[in-house]
């Protein structure tokens, strides 16, 4: 679906993005993951053809910096800052954009708009819409054309959390349906939620590919587990879990270890084979 060779992008000094290279696979969730300035954004703007850069990026096959036009309507994108017009209706910009993409007068959207329960939004001016309501209807746009492929910078950067939720149901539904998603975000929790595969980026440059359940071990991730307790099983547990080789120390009315990734139910379990009681746990 997307095919990405030795993309890099300079301003001026600056590598926004550094000899990049995958592909996307028809009906994969693949996500850019990386903190701000990692050059997610640019690498997104490539692929869109919205700017110029050095290597080969194809979409269904269709050269982008030769077929720019053609490979762009294999796809729809979401951007993250949304600009509308403010002004019209909700079905003022619906009929608006779908004559910019040159769909049939009277197409009939009513499907999608239901499916993102957009419908009894429609007489309302998009500047009457919620955060969550104006990203629904920029998806909705995106998917006029009924796209293979959906492409979204930052989906949920400007979403409290019950809209992020909802919009990622949807991105979810979509997937399952056979859509084919490349996005990019800085939250981990959404990557996870979402992606087959993700794709770390750090100063430009892929430092890691793999798929969710993966990256603490890529990445040597180890987390810290605090075990509550009653005070008579504090001391017994430290030994126990000692015994087993983990790193423990007593933490107030409990104790804490350092976890590797997928060891969190080992330790546990350690306690309850020894009849502890455990009262309470946390995770960070």
């Amino acid at each position: 679906m997307i095919e990405v060779t030795n993309l890099s992008k300079r301003f001026g000094g600056l590598v926004a993005v550094d000899d990049l290279s995958f592909q996307v696979d028809a009906g994969q969730a693949v996500a850019l993951w990386g903190a701000n300035g990692a050059g997610k954004t640019t690498a997104l703007r490539c692929l869109l053809g919205l700017i110029p850069f050095s290597g080969r990026v194809t979409i269904t096959g269709r050269d982008v910096s030769k077929q720019g036009k053609a490979a762009r309507r294999q796809l729809g994108f979401v951007p993250q800052e949304l600009n509308f017009h403010d002004d019209l209706s909700v079905a003022e910009t619906l009929t608006f954009y779908a004559r910019l993409k040159k769909l049939p007068n009277g197409s009939d959207f009513s499907d999608l708009l239901a499916r993102l329960e957009l419908l009894p939004h429609l007489p309302k001016r998009v500047h009457d819409l919620s955060g969550g309501l104006k990203q629904r209807l920029a998806l909705a746009l995106a998917l006029l054309a009924d796209p293979p492929l959906l492409v979204l910078d930052e989906p949920t950067a400007n979403l409290d959390i019950r809209a992020r939720e909802d919009f990622l149901a949807l991105l979810h539904e979509l997937k399952t349906g056979g859509k084919t998603l490349l996005f990019s975000s800085h939250r981990l929790e959404e990557v996870t939620a979402l992606a087959d595969r993700v794709l770390l980026l750090e100063a430009g440059r892929l430092v890691v590919d793999a798929p969710p359940h993966e990256l603490a071990q890529r990445l040597g991730w180890s987390s810290t587990l605090h075990i509550y307790l009653p005070e008579a099983t504090i001391d017994p547990a430290l030994a126990q879990l000692t015994a087993c080789g983990l790193p423990v120390s007593r933490n107030g009315r409990g104790v804490r270890v350092q976890v590797a990734p997928g060891a969190k139910g080992q330790v546990l379990r350690v306690l309850h084979d020894a009849g502890i009681v455990i009262d309470d746990f946390s995770l960070e």
